[in-house]
């Protein structure tokens, strides 16, 4: 046994004086940074600034999916294609070919989109009162957090509005209607939606 254990130790101590002896042998630049703000060029010859702290861990950014646009139909667990028709009005329709069922899901900043209809050049929006609507301009009741569950579906709740402390969703009945934000639940499946290509 005892034997066993100096052969162990040693063998152990033999290979990490080889791994110290490749180490050496090839210079590895190291590079000191400061607290400032550094500029990583883009594809499209714009910059993005990365954030680095010295002696801890990188500073995550994620500016550069800001601004990403998907075009994505929304369909419901309740088999509906989730839609804005020119009015505002949201609802859920079974024709696929619907062109207002096509949305540009854009984001706006980590874990937040917002929703709008492509031919109808509205935003989903969702009131103080848990209200769907279609709204003209870009505000606050049109930032949707949106969460990718563990079934595969994703939820959007608003990012701004709460009822009774519970996050309000973007949901559709089982008819197609839009439900108001303060009956939904994140475990409820009329909340849950998968985007597709159109």
């Amino acid at each position: 046994m005892w034997r066993w254990t100096v052969l162990k130790r040693a063998s152990a101590c033999w290979i990490l004086c080889l791994l110290l002896a490749v180490l050496l042998s090839n210079p590895v630049p190291v590079v000191c940074w400061n607290n400032s703000t550094l500029r990583r060029p883009r594809t499209d010859n714009s910059t993005v600034p990365v954030t680095l702290t010295v002696g801890g861990r990188h500073v995550r950014s994620y500016s550069h999916l800001q601004g990403n646009v998907r075009r994505r139909k929304l369909f419901s667990f309740q088999k509906f294609f989730l839609r804005i028709d020119q009015t505002g009005k949201v609802n859920g329709t079974k024709n696929k070919d619907d062109p207002y069922s096509i949305m540009e899901v854009t984001s706006v900043d980590v874990g937040v989109v917002a929703v709008r209809g492509l031919h109808s050049a509205r935003y989903l929006a969702i009131s103080k009162k848990g209200e769907l609507y279609g709204a003209r301009n870009y505000g606050i009741n049109c930032r949707l957090k949106e969460r990718i569950e563990e079934n595969g579906y994703n939820t959007y709740a608003s990012a701004e509005w709460r009822y009774r402390k519970k996050q309000m969703f973007v949901g559709l009945s089982p008819n197609g209607k839009p439900l108001r934000g303060k009956k939904t639940r994140r475990k409820n499946m009329a909340t849950h939606f998968l985007p597709v290509l159109p």
